[in-house]
């Protein structure tokens, strides 16, 4: 085992108990290295505990601007107490921006004599996805404050951790020169294999994710409704957490302009299991993403043998074999996407090679076993970064 402590440090809520997904996570992370969590609570209190790993999660503040306010406020000081208290030797910001909160701690505890390695990681494209999703006032100012503490990260950092080759590319512009590790986010595999289908799959599609503009559900709706008629029996499932009403009750709308409200089923949130179950039932899981980081949920499809249509975003086409293991679209093509669909259903068999193809290489490549070999190999080189570092400032001290 590894004799590092490492702090991760991020926006992400946590509840306790741990979820599934989470609790799968932080133990086999906790197998490499000592972990404390700095994320959110989900509830307006704060909270501490271990499981797994040390959480120390802040309140829930019900806006975003003041969530980061809290967080680059509270974690500062928060990551040094863990530098200097419980020796914390990596922190790992898990994007540029909460970045900046763990490169301020990491000058401090360099003034102050103690010596920490800084891993940024970017699990999208941190430059516009956020004026991607929702609207934003004073987005000029935001966008100076973005670049600002993005810099100041980057600067910081140490090393970089990329999810895909179009947000390594990013990185690349950004910080040049700086060691990157690439490796997809965390996918709980496990959950995904013990929801295999045996018999034969339901006529459904199906659609996972945040519900938002950005994930380009309208084009989605407009495919289905050109081949509803080819197929009376297909439904359309649409999972997932509704990040924007309006844009919900607009799917509704245009579902119901398009006489489909009966077959076109909105889900809502549901738990891993019950998602599992629904795609490894349905024909085809379809992607139509604007701008996507990775987009974990097409490895949870392949996982379960079903076949992927998604776009040619961000790193959908890193896990997306065209022809082989799924199909990739054009964004924003409500016709790529029904013309694909129409090739899925025609070709049952071909399908089902396809599904089994996406299974194999989801199980060779993005294994639980790959992820964390990958975050060993990344914990390593800071290690050795590290050693080397503290040698060289207990040289110059001498």
């Amino acid at each position: 085992m590894m004799p590092y402590k490492v702090a991760f440090l991020g926006g992400s809520r946590y509840s306790r108990p741990l979820d599934q997904t989470s609790a799968a996570k932080f133990s086999l992370l906790a197998e490499l290295v000592e972990i404390h969590v700095i994320g959110f609570s989900k509830k307006l209190r704060p909270l501490r505990f271990t499981e797994k790993a040390t959480f120390f999660l802040l309140p829930q503040l019900p806006l975003a601007p003041l969530r980061y306010l809290l967080f680059s406020a509270a974690v500062p000081p928060l990551a040094l107490w863990l530098i200097f208290r419980h020796r914390v030797d990596i922190l790992i910001a898990q994007s540029p921006y909460e970045g900046f909160a763990g490169a301020l701690a990491k000058k401090i505890a360099d003034y102050l004599g103690r010596k920490v390695i800084l891993i940024v990681e970017s699990h999208g494209d941190f430059e516009e996805s956020l004026f991607l999703y929702r609207k934003i006032s004073f987005a000029k100012l935001y966008r100076t404050l973005m670049d600002l503490t993005a810099a100041f990260a980057f600067k910081q950092a140490d090393m970089l951790r990329a999810i895909s080759r179009a947000t390594r590319q990013q990185l690349e512009s950004r910080a040049p020169g700086k060691p990157i590790f690439q490796f997809p986010t965390w996918t709980n595999i496990d959950i995904f294999q013990g929801n295999l289908h045996r018999g034969p799959k339901h006529p459904q599609i199906a659609f996972v994710g945040l519900v938002t503009p950005l994930k380009g559900i309208h084009f989605l709706i407009d495919a289905f409704a050109q081949i509803a008629e080819e197929y009376p029996s297909l439904q359309l499932l649409i999972i997932g957490k509704t990040g924007d009403e309006k844009y919900a009750e607009s799917l509704k709308c245009q579902a119901a302009g398009s006489g489909l409200s009966e077959r076109v089923l909105f889900k809502g949130a549901l738990p891993p299991d019950e998602v599992a179950g629904y795609m490894a039932q349905s024909l085809a899981l379809v992607l139509p993403s604007l701008s996507e980081g990775l987009g974990r949920v097409i490895i949870e499809a392949m996982t379960c043998a079903t076949p992927v249509i998604g776009t040619q975003v961000g790193g959908i086409p890193d896990l997306i074999r065209d022809g082989e293991t799924g199909f990739l679209a054009p964004p924003g093509s409500a016709d790529a996407l029904a013309d694909r669909l129409r090739w899925l259903l025609a070709h049952p068999e071909d399908s089902l090679r396809m599904g089994q193809k996406a299974q194999e290489y989801a199980g060779k490549y993005y294994s639980n076993k790959a992820y964390i070999d990958s975050y060993a190999g990344m914990f390593h080189q800071a290690g050795e970064q590290l050693r080397l570092t503290r040698n060289h400032a207990e040289i110059g001290q001498s």
